[in-house]
């Protein structure tokens, strides 16, 4: 059954504000991080500024690549790849009738919002900023806005594998849907009519 008006506005409330949080955080933490941390070097094999031993703390990095440090010198194809991505999605909203969907597009909305606002005003320039990846944990340094992805990546497989769709159907349903419109086309058409009746002549 589609859901409601309230429902849906309901819906895309939540998802707005996921979606500001999540800049908002990512952004208030990269400016504390380009305040307090840019230049610390690393002293040894864990991070600048450990906070669990040399497994896990901060270390400043301008990244001119994608999450987690992948694909420097690609800036700018990450920056056009992610707006018609945020497009896409916008688009998909208005298909949005699950909970568990809101969450995963608001944190993906949000963390590609965070890194692409990096990337449109970091120097050295527009659509080729480098974004700025602060929390180490040793294999990789990342930001709030990678781990917003990548939450977003696990809720909408974790959805999908339940077969939850975005309008709030489970696969079942649309299975029985489907069938059910197949079961009725050729219904419509079974009369006999004068061609079909020359033919059994």
């Amino acid at each position: 059954m589609p859901p409601t008006r309230p429902a849906r506005s309901r819906l895309i409330a939540a998802l707005t504000g996921i979606v500001l949080g999540t800049v908002v955080l990512d952004q208030v933490t990269k400016a504390i991080a380009v305040l307090t941390l840019e230049g610390l070097p690393r002293t040894g094999p864990g991070p600048a500024v450990p906070v669990i031993g040399d497994l896990a703390g901060f270390t400043f990095y301008r990244n001119p690549g994608a999450a987690f440090g992948m694909g420097a010198g690609s800036t700018w194809i990450f920056s056009l790849f992610a707006l018609v991505v945020l497009v896409v999605v916008i688009v998909l909203l208005r298909r949005l009738a699950h909970g568990g969907w809101a969450l995963g597009l608001g944190l993906l909305l949000g963390g590609l919002l965070g890194n692409l606002i990096d990337r449109l005003v970091r120097p050295p320039g527009f659509l080729h900023g480098a974004v700025v990846d602060f929390i180490d944990l040793r294999l990789f340094i990342c930001n709030v806005a990678d781990i917003a992805i990548t939450g977003a990546a696990i809720t909408m497989i974790w959805l999908s594998i339940r077969g939850i769709g975005i309008d709030g159907s489970r696969e079942g349903e649309r299975r029985e849907r489907t069938a059910d419109d197949a079961g009725a086309g050729p219904a419509e058409g079974t009369g006999a009519g004068p061609a079909a009746k020359e033919g059994t002549t």
